[in-house]
């Protein structure tokens, strides 16, 4: 669809807010969203679904849908599994790369049955965390460790062990959130992400954001509600180190079958200076600080285009290209 007549678009939904734990931060992502595409004369309206039916959308004639949503019943899958039964396009990720992506143990998994270099890890069911299970974890992955619920975001729940005798707080805190709980390898390097727009081959990586963070503390405070994190972008790698993280974002966001935009976020093990994906978001921050949107930038696309499109790319499962 060409960026240039935001009239043919219709009328937007801006779906934001929802009743995740990262509902605060979807909140921002999605007023900035709003603001930028009414900017440049798209018709949109703020819309949250935890306050208003879905099939509100249906009836006041919204054509497609920007998802600003993120966490639960937002980015994993459920959202867009109702959009689809409306027949209403929406961002981002469909219903099979919106669930297996917000699910941390599924998407090792498919990366790891397909080459792709992901931290060690153990996964602790429900039923599986005992005294004796849960002690038995730095004995596999070794200490330090990072233990965190596989379905969040944004650093909720997360927790690095230093020692055994946090593994069980840990644990505790993260079964908070989800009732399994993730343990994973720590990769001791610098942390980077790298964003993605597009589908399939006509996907293409942006530039790599380096993140600095104080004491290496990247938590949920520092990435929304503070100044102290540094984010370098151009990211001043080598060229061969950017392109590799590049190359294996691509090949992560295309294995999980994602479309539309997507961002992964990696670490870069200091000894080696061998890059590891920890994750993917299917539907990234949009706020002043988020990551996408200074990525984008240094590539020269201005946030309101980003915007823009990523709106163009508002697609149904069923054709898979943009509407």
């Amino acid at each position: 669809m060409s960026l240039q007549d935001p009239r043919l678009f219709g009328k937007v939904a801006v779906l934001f807010g929802g009743s995740s734990a990262e509902r605060e931060i979807s909140m921002m992502s999605g007023t900035g969203v709003l603001e930028a595409l009414r900017s440049r004369g798209v018709d949109a309206h703020a819309f949250d679904p935890s306050q208003r039916e879905l099939t509100d959308l249906k009836r006041e004639g919204f054509a497609r849908c920007f998802v600003a949503l993120h966490g639960r019943h937002g980015e994993d899958g459920t959202v867009q599994g109702a959009l689809e039964l409306l027949g209403i396009p929406y961002t981002g990720s469909g219903v099979m790369a919106s669930s297996v992506a917000m699910d941390k143990v599924m998407t090792k998994r498919i990366w790891q049955a397909d080459g792709l270099p992901t931290p060690k890890y153990v996964r602790l069911a429900f039923d599986q965390q005992s005294r004796e299970q849960v002690m038995a974890v730095p004995d596999v992955l070794g200490l330090p460790l990072i233990v965190k619920p596989p379905r969040e975001g944004s650093s909720i729940g997360v927790t690095k062990v230093e020692g055994y005798s946090q593994m069980q707080d840990a644990v505790t805190l993260s079964a908070k959130y989800d009732a399994d709980v993730l343990c994973e390898e720590f990769i001791e390097g610098e942390e980077v992400t790298c964003a993605v727009l597009g589908f399939g081959l006509d996907a293409r990586a942006l530039p790599v954001v380096r993140i600095a963070a104080p004491e290496g503390a990247y938590d949920y405070q520092n990435k929304y509600f503070t100044d102290d994190v540094k984010y370098h972008c151009p990211s001043g790698l080598p060229a061969q180190e950017e392109h590799e993280i590049q190359r294996i974002t691509l090949a992560a966001y295309r294995t999980l079958g994602c479309r539309g935009w997507g961002r992964a976020d990696v670490m870069i093990r200091a000894s080696d200076r061998k890059p590891f994906l920890l994750e993917m978001n299917t539907s990234p921050g949009m706020t002043s600080h988020s990551l996408v949107p200074m990525s984008a930038r240094a590539a020269g696309i201005a946030y309101e285009d980003l915007c823009l499109r990523v709106l163009a790319s508002a697609a149904l499962d069923a054709t898979g290209g943009s509407q």
